[in-house]
């Protein structure tokens, strides 16, 4: 494929990518509204996303069956048609429960999208070019999550929730028409496989309790809740059981074996874990400056927004670089630019203005616009081209495990050390403390009540609590990703341009 049909094609499979990733997080921010308007509490309304979690988290590992059996060209295209299916369906909801049965047809739908487009890209570009191909996979990937709180803050402020969904269904539309155009007639090869009927149930068993136990732990203390606790006892036996299963048969409905290359198994764990803490971090930051720092949903947006620019600007020469380059290399600068960014932002103080928010974001822009390339490039070297579907299901179903991983830890670690450092500070700072006096007395010249003025006081304690849990985190971020890079430097040499020899096993 060359000239005007490979750009057209190219900008639909990443529509695909973006309009998937993005459906992952725009609702994120509009929870309360969502939740306001069907007339349930907030935690209800938070079923909303784990719904969707739990259903894709299921559907991503099908991927290379489906696309052995249908062909990848058909299984992508007809799962972006239902996704914009579900995505109208979840905009004409009429209740909570429609909602989130909508959310779950979106979530198991919506599978084969991200690792489908990834494979078409990668088999409609030549060999030589397979970086172009990973960077404008990894600029959806990576743009996309960003935009979600912007556009779902937007959306939930000035328009009308259901926008949210509805937005996908032109968009939807348009991609499949297009890559339908363009691929019809490059389908891959099919094989009538047997379905692998016990894995799959193992598989829904153990995915479903642990994406529920992690979305739902925060909530309810964690492991002091019985259901907690038999939901990672199932979790855990049912991993152990799929495990053995895949191993064992003869047509497992994921290819477990693709482990036995040192590329694929130390590529997909470091993408695995440089991913967990970038989410983290995205996660935690806009949730910081809207619940301790008075930012609206579009301005915690707008913080993020310039490390999405600075992807999208340096992810194509990034793309060139990588021809000629070791991914290891260019892996390693990814995360040492992570760090940078995170230690940036553990310097954070209680009267941090927008420019200095602003700084640490371009940072991570030029991490974002090597880490994927370099680590799909990795991963996925010396996977030979019929395995490719399955490699790139089973690479994005562990990151998504990550990212979920991400999401419960973060606020869950950043909820405890605020509460150990108000402790501390509660303890420096005692009832007959000088200082507390005097800033209760000055708010009390100025009107206040003495109860108001000790409520003041004590909501300026837990935000400078809440700062100090943030910089923590900020600051374990940066250690994490440095110590990422020797498990770059274990795997074989890997370069996009199509020179890199296989990876041993």
């Amino acid at each position: 494929m060359t000239g005007v049909l490979l750009a057209v094609t190219s900008i639909a499979l990443a529509l695909g990518t973006f309009m998937q990733v993005l459906d992952s997080t725009i609702a994120n921010v509009s929870i309360p509204t969502i939740a306001g308007n069907l007339g349930v509490s907030a935690n209800q309304g938070t079923w909303v996303i784990t719904s969707f979690a739990v259903a894709n988290g299921v559907s991503v590992p099908l991927t290379g069956w489906l696309m052995g059996r249908y062909g990848v060209v058909k299984t992508f295209i007809v799962s972006v048609l239902l996704f914009t299916l579900a995505s109208f369906l979840c905009g004409i909801s009429w209740n909570l429960p429609s909602l989130i049965g909508f959310r779950v047809l979106q979530g198991l739908v919506s599978g084969p999208m991200i690792p489908g487009s990834q494979a078409l890209l990668i088999m409609i570009f030549p060999p030589n070019k397979r970086g172009t191909a990973l960077a404008i996979w990894s600029m959806t990937t990576l743009v996309a999550p960003i935009c979600g709180p912007i556009l779902g803050g937007y959306i939930s402020d000035n328009l009308a929730w259901p926008w949210i969904f509805l937005i996908n269904v032109p968009v939807g539309l348009i991609c499949a028409f297009l890559c339908w155009r363009g691929m019809a007639s490059r389908e891959t090869p099919t094989r009538k496989a047997p379905i692998d009927t016990t894995g799959f149930m193992l598989l829904l068993v153990w995915v479903g309790a642990l994406q529920v136990m992690l979305d739902t732990g925060k909530d309810v203390d964690w492991f002091n809740s019985t259901p907690i606790v038999v939901e990672a006892v199932v979790a855990v036996v049912g991993f152990a059981a799929w495990v053995i299963w895949e191993l064992n048969d003869k047509h497992p409905i994921v290819d477990l074996s693709l482990f036995k290359s040192r590329n694929f198994a130390l590529g997909t764990l470091a993408l695995c874990l440089g991913y967990a803490v970038f989410f983290g971090s995205n996660l935690l930051q806009p949730l910081w400056l809207q619940t301790r720092m008075g930012y609206i949903a579009t301005w915690a947006g707008l913080v993020a927004a310039p490390s999405g620019v600075v992807a999208v600007v340096l992810t194509p020469f990034a793309a060139r670089l990588m021809q000629k380059v070791d991914a290891r290399w260019t892996a390693s600068l990814s995360m040492v630019a992570f760090a940078l960014s995170f230690y940036m932002r553990s310097g954070f103080t209680p009267d941090v203005d927008f420019k200095a928010l602003v700084w640490p974001m371009l940072v991570q822009g030029v991490a974002m616009s090597t880490f994927f390339i370099s680590m799909v490039t990795i991963s996925l070297n010396g996977v030979p081209p019929q395995q490719l579907p399955s490699a790139s299901g089973l690479s994005n179903f562990s990151r998504i495990t990550a990212g979920s991983f991400a999401a419960s830890l973060t606020t869950t670690v950043w909820d405890r050390s605020e509460s150990l450092h108000q402790t501390r500070l509660a303890e420096s700072m005692g009832a007959t403390d000088p200082a507390w006096l005097q800033a209760v007395e000055r708010l009390q010249a100025v009107g206040l009540s003495h109860a108001q003025a000790v409520g003041a006081v004590t909501s300026q304690v837990v935000n400078q609590a809440y700062l100090l849990a943030t910089v923590d985190f900020f600051r374990a971020s940066a250690w994490l990703t440095l110590l990422l890079i020797p498990c770059i430097w274990l795997t074989n040499k890997a370069m996009s341009g199509g020179g890199a020899p296989p990876a041993a096993d």
